[in-house]
């Protein structure tokens, strides 16, 4: 039997398959933070063709968090009825779900309002990028408590885990990094002060939500002295510490020009993953141009991760796990509806 199509844990949260959809964007609620009839769609064909955890995408903890105006909210308890509904509909299938918990900092594109960071430093020069706002110590206290609130909604609206944002340069991939955190307090300096805030947050959601936590990071920022693999390996173990269940390992997006850039092909991420899997007793999911369930099942027998992650592939094909199948010779796990096509 294959690796990838085996069950597996996360936490105390049993999945069917070693398959994850990672967090994608798409862009298609509204100024309300709703989700769509698209989302609806978009997700449950997912669970339907027994993709083995569904993560939901970035979905902002308060309004001027959100990357666009067309990002998901969870910011307000009227959010959480219609997650709630959806959830339904993804458990029908068997899949188990999370939700990606976020906020954009100084890459908040949003019209008209001001965006946030550890520092007063902008993303770009140019629209529509601004210079943020630095935030105080009480507003730092604020924005954790954001975060709780709104893995508490993710929790009523019946996920099955949560996953926390802290990669691809947003607000909390901003804290961690030396070239975007100049802070000069508690939360600023040495590398155990720049961790800090994503570590309290991830101890304060554990501690109010009976959820497994997954951690989302960027391993690498591919700059020359920037946040790098070494950092990603001590944050990884304070999280297992306090009780994080997972480690999503993703790289970049924290510097809008680089000076370390990796070949951008099917496995960049793999060895970053592998690093951390190395490091800590926990979980970890591999994401980065992984396209075929040879390409999975790969990964897991080489032990670079425990989970693998196909994100522009379920975007192109949504029965993924059943090409894998046939793929990997195990026909009895293809929907008996969709056999014929193999």
């Amino acid at each position: 039997m294959s690796l990838l199509l085996q069950s597996g844990k996360i936490g105390n949260l049993d999945l069917k398959n070693r398959v994850v959809m990672p967090p994608m964007c798409m862009y298609k609620s509204d100024n309300s933070g709703e989700l769509k009839d698209f989302h609806y769609f978009h997700y449950i064909s997912r669970a339907a063709s027994d993709v083995g955890l569904v993560i939901v995408e970035a979905t902002a903890v308060e309004p001027k968090g959100r990357i666009s105006n067309f990002d998901l909210g969870l910011w307000d308890d009227s959010l959480i009825e219609n997650h709630k509904k959806m959830n339904q509909k993804l458990h029908l299938f068997g899949a188990k779900s999370a939700i990606q918990i976020a906020h954009a900092g100084r890459k908040s594109e949003v019209n008209d309002d001001i965006c946030i960071a550890p520092s007063s430093i902008a993303f770009s020069q140019l629209a529509p990028y601004k210079t943020p706002i630095e935030l105080t110590l009480e507003e730092i206290k604020n924005v954790k408590e954001l975060f709780v609130n709104a893995a508490i909604r993710a929790q009523k609206a019946d996920y099955d885990s949560v996953e926390l944002h802290a990669a691809h340069g947003y607000l909390l991939c901003e804290f961690l990094s030396p070239l975007t955190n100049h802070r000069t307090d508690i939360y600023g300096g040495s590398l155990e002060n720049r961790c800090k805030l994503v570590i309290e947050i991830a101890q304060e959601i554990k501690n109010r939500v009976k959820l497994p936590l997954i951690v989302r990071i960027s391993a690498d920022e591919w700059m020359q002295n920037g946040w790098n693999v070494n950092d990603s390996i001590y944050l990884s173990k304070e999280l297992e510490k306090v009780g994080v269940d997972s480690i999503h390992v993703s790289s970049g997006g924290n510097m809008e020009k680089i000076d370390k850039a990796p070949k951008i092909e099917p496995f960049y991420q793999a060895n970053w993953a592998k690093a951390i899997k190395k490091s800590v007793n926990i979980p970890v999911i591999a994401v980065g141009l992984i396209t075929t369930g040879k390409d999975g099942e790969y990964l897991l027998e080489n032990e670079f991760c425990d989970f693998v992650a196909y994100g522009r592939e379920l975007l192109k094909n949504p029965n993924l796990v059943f090409y894998a199948a046939n793929e990997l010779n195990e026909k009895d796990k293809i929907n008996s509806s969709y056999i014929r096509a193999f």
